[in-house]
């Protein structure tokens, strides 16, 4: 197939790797003119996965309509917050022409609360948009460590497309009809790795980070269903998988995040010595909207958006979490 990736950092740049060593003609669009220089020039992207070769056959493109010109998938991979202009974009190149597009950010639109799938379905009408998301961070998928993620879409077709494209013998894709829910795991699980790095960083031990990745991942659940996901899909790939990698895994960003927020430094600070993005920060936001719209309780997400935005101190979220009404866990 002819690909356009869409997003260099270092999760569609791994893809585009990726998807070039499983046969495809793949071009990656950077934003960033030093990261084609390095893609073109040195097959590497010394900005956001240096260290790592990529497959020589990898062409990048500082221009979106030159990257999806002959596309039939197109893979869309920036941070969520440019989801919506840079789709504009893709819009424009594509001149109406109908192609397969596979959403592989992880986040909400901020100031819409809207899923990223839906923000696609809103720019790119007519195209059938696929969500693929699972446990998986970048530096191991590029070293071809076996990895397994799940791809959502309303349209059987598409998803079987997409698992077709992206799958090979060390990158297992399934298939799922739950984009919603499929979506809001991918998401909401940056909220908990965010939790879980303050935890961490508080010299907490494993007791409090095995009760803070359970609860969390009910709160996703509960979520989820109220949003008409079906709440077995949080028990997958999208939801507790990703959620074990990123509230325990090293590589993490909001995990690290969390860290730091703990050992006393603020959020403005700690971004601003970050290239990549910590999708977990607007999340945090934005998952609260979501609960409050749709009546649920989301008191992790809560107490994490309190640190993140307010200056409460870590310690006392913890405490305030601990001392809740008292209530069943599970009651028939």
């Amino acid at each position: 197939m002819q690909v356009a990736v869409v997003g260099a950092g270092a999760w569609g740049t791994t893809l585009a790797d990726l998807l070039v060593r499983n046969g495809h003609a793949v071009t990656l669009w950077a934003r960033e003119a030093e990261v084609v220089e390095s893609v073109v020039q040195r097959h590497i992207n010394d900005l956001f996965l240096p260290d790592a070769p990529l497959d020589p056959r990898l062409r990048a493109t500082g221009v979106i309509a030159d990257a999806v010109a002959d596309a039939e998938l197109v893979v869309s991979a920036p941070p969520s917050h440019a989801v919506r202009p840079v789709a504009g974009e893709i819009a424009s190149g594509l001149h109406g022409r109908r192609v397969l597009v596979v959403s592989v950010s992880k986040g909400l639109e901020p100031g819409t609360d809207q899923l990223l799938h839906h923000v696609l379905s809103e720019e790119l009408p007519g195209c059938d948009v696929v969500a693929l998301s699972g446990p998986s961070f970048a530096r191991e998928v590029h070293a071809r460590q076996p990895t397994a993620l799940v791809a959502a879409s309303r349209h059987h077709q598409a998803a079987a497309d997409a698992q077709t494209a992206f799958s090979n013998p060390h990158f297992r894709v399934y298939t799922s009809s739950d984009v919603v829910g499929v979506q809001l795991g991918g998401a909401l699980k940056n909220v908990i790795a965010l939790a879980a790095g303050i935890l961490v960083g508080l010299g907490l031990g494993f007791n409090t980070q095995a009760a803070l990745i359970t609860r969390g991942l009910a709160e996703m659940a509960r979520l989820g269903e109220a949003m008409g996901a079906d709440p077995l899909t949080f028990a997958g790939l999208a939801g507790m998988g990703d959620l074990l990698l990123t509230a325990t895994g090293t590589l993490s960003r909001n995990r690290s995040l969390g860290i730091e927020l703990a050992r006393g430094r603020r959020l403005a600070d700690v971004l601003a010595e970050r290239r990549t993005v910590a999708e977990g920060v607007e999340t945090a936001r934005t998952a609260v909207d979501l609960a409050n719209r749709n009546g649920v309780e989301l008191p992790i997400a809560r107490e994490v958006t309190r640190v993140l935005f307010e200056d409460k101190p870590p310690q006392q979220a913890i405490q305030d979490l601990m001392e809740r009404t008292l209530k069943a866990e599970q009651w028939r």
